[in-house]
């Protein structure tokens, strides 16, 4: 596509662990230049270098350095095109609603905003055409420019992308299990305690499994003809259990799956040719940050691994590996997704990307 004209863009949570991986992914955007940054009312006023406890392996880029820290309040991001909010689920709600009451296009990571009957719960390797109801959502609030899109849950996002490849090759999937292993990042700084997470791993994520069973169903789903309603994939039955285990960034998830009533249980080969094939919108539409594989799979026995294995495609990719047959239900496999980058900030940015690419931003 032909250049498109840079737009100014706000983080919202800019000193927490998704906020700073914002400023991270944004610094030399082609297409989003950082224009404006919030937090809490300890940050605000500061230099964004004295207000942040930097937690990154890269250091943090100098074009952000210097900006000052505003407060969560809509004037403060009057003129930016696209506010992306990395605010924790506590302070989310309020904030983004009177975001998106200000005229503003709002993209959250928080849990607050994901059920509303017209916001999209949007992964940007799966169902970037959940952008059709924007309209409505325009129309029914009243908004003119504004409009809220939302991702999924960390943990969610890593599981959808196989399951939509599956989906779309063999048709609904009947049933899934997925039992996760989720990097301690996910639970942003300072997170869990050392005691509690080191020689050890701890077999609960307050309304973590909740979150994947109920959000796999609107992010398979579609949106009316229309255009008004979301339409549940209500056919795919999921049970989740989910773990918190002393890895960083990376979340493991080990999945099984049966597939429909009349298909024909597919080969582990078809099923991984099937993996392998699958593209999706943003990658069509060649946005700057999409990966060139959306789904990446390993044929070593002992991968995928997050210590190695994350940064695959710069984070955008779902790492997939170790398919086999499952003798419950029909195929088994494990998934690794860094939970940051396509799990949390680099999700909302893709999915903006998209929404640039197809004028909606």
């Amino acid at each position: 596509m032909s250049e498109v004209p840079k737009k100014k863009v706000g983080v919202l949570g800019c000193t927490g662990s998704v906020g700073q991986r914002f400023i991270l992914l944004l610094a030399a955007h082609p297409y989003f230049v950082l224009h404006a940054i919030g937090a809490s009312s300890r940050s605000a006023g500061k230099p964004y270098a004295q207000a942040v406890r930097w937690k990154q392996s890269q250091q943090l880029p100098d074009s952000a350095r210097s900006l000052e820290v505003k407060p969560c309040t809509p004037e403060h991001f009057a003129d930016c095109d696209v506010v992306f909010s990395g605010l924790d689920a506590d302070v989310a709600g309020e904030i983004e609603t009177a975001f998106l009451a200000a005229d503003l296009v709002v993209f959250s990571n928080s849990k607050n905003h994901r059920r509303e009957p017209v916001t999209p719960l949007m992964v940007p390797l799966v169902n970037t055409d959940h952008f059709s109801i924007v309209a409505h959502q325009k129309k029914l609030k009243g908004l003119g420019k504004g409009f809220m899109v939302t991702n999924a849950n960390c943990s969610t996002t890593g599981l959808v992308v196989p399951l939509k490849a599956l989906q779309d090759k063999f048709g609904p999937l009947d049933a899934v299990t997925v039992t996760t292993l989720q990097a301690i990042s996910g639970g942003g700084y300072p997170g869990v305690p050392s005691m509690d997470i080191l020689d050890n791993v701890v077999p609960f994520i307050g309304g973590e499994e909740e979150k994947i069973e109920w959000e796999t169903g609107k992010i398979l789903g579609g949106v009316s003809a229309a255009g008004d309603a979301f339409e549940m994939q209500k056919i795919t039955r999921v049970s989740a259990q989910c773990n918190r285990v002393a890895v960083m960034d990376g979340h493991t998830a080990c999945v099984s799956v049966k597939f429909g009533a009349g298909v024909k249980v597919p080969s582990v080969d078809e099923v991984k040719q099937c993996l392998r094939e699958y593209r999706c919108e943003a990658q069509e539409l060649r946005c700057p940050s999409a990966p060139g594989k959306a789904i990446v799979v390993m044929e070593e026995e002992d991968r995928p691994q997050p210590r190695l294995d994350r940064e695959n495609e710069g984070g955008y990719a779902v790492v997939v590996g170790r398919v086999r047959e499952d003798s419950v239900l029909d195929v088994k496999f494990v998934t690794l997704s860094h939970n940051t980058v396509i799990g949390a900030a680099g999700s909302s940015i893709l999915n903006a990307e998209v929404g640039v690419v197809k004028g909606f931003i």
